[in-house]
């Protein structure tokens, strides 16, 4: 009997779209991880190796996506082939198998591509880090803008409709910037009078 096609896909953040890794692609079944790829503990790819049996096949957009180094990918790799199962990565048109297991060509052609993913990663990380020195170095890096938690927002909207405190204290005590705080309440900044002082009282 033919296997299942299954679908593993996996994006750094919640925020980001999976629609497009295998679009267009039939699967029997999905499994879809909202977290980054640094280490193999990942809760939908660990239930992705527990549920295939032989016969199935493992379709990932690209090696990225199943894995950030050369050994999770080839460890990830092995237990799938080991138990049966195929492995297709669309983007660099490469599938693993039993069948093709100890094949040179296929076993280069990942420690090729995998390699080459780390250091385009490496190089991207050691660019970020030397434009955040730089920003600091010129006064205006900020960070990341920090999230608020559900209840901190819906404290942030209590507070809003009771004026209770100022722009400026209900942000500070929250950690964010004053704009932050109004996209937070889906408005534009305060302007004109609004803005002139920290001691504005927070507006509905």
């Amino acid at each position: 009997m033919q296997g299942q096609r299954v679908g593993y896909v996996r994006v750094s953040t919640v925020d980001q779209n999976t629609d497009r890794q295998l679009e267009n692609i039939t699967v029997d079944k999905m499994f879809v991880d909202k977290i980054s790829g640094k280490d193999v503990n990942r809760p939908e790819l660990q239930a992705m190796i527990s549920y295939v049996r032989a016969g199935d096949t493992v379709v990932v957009h690209s090696l990225d996506r199943l894995a950030r180094s050369l050994v999770d990918l080839r460890s990830i790799v092995e237990q799938l082939i080991t138990k049966g199962v195929s492995v297709e990565f669309v983007k660099e048109r490469l599938s693993f198998s039993k069948e093709k297991k100890d094949s040179p060509i296929d076993n280069l052609m990942l420690n090729v591509l995998s390699s080459f993913a780390e250091f385009e990663r490496a190089i991207i990380r050691e660019r970020q880090h030397e434009g955040i020195k730089i920003a600091k170095a010129n006064g205006v890096y900020r960070g990341r803008k920090k999230a608020l938690a559900p209840s901190q927002v819906e404290e942030l909207r209590e507070r809003v409709g009771s004026r209770k405190g100022t722009v400026a204290e209900v942000a500070k005590e929250l950690g964010i910037s004053r704009t932050t705080l109004y996209e937070y309440l889906g408005k534009k900044e305060a302007s004109g009078k609004q803005r002139q002082n920290d001691g504005e009282a927070v507006v509905g």
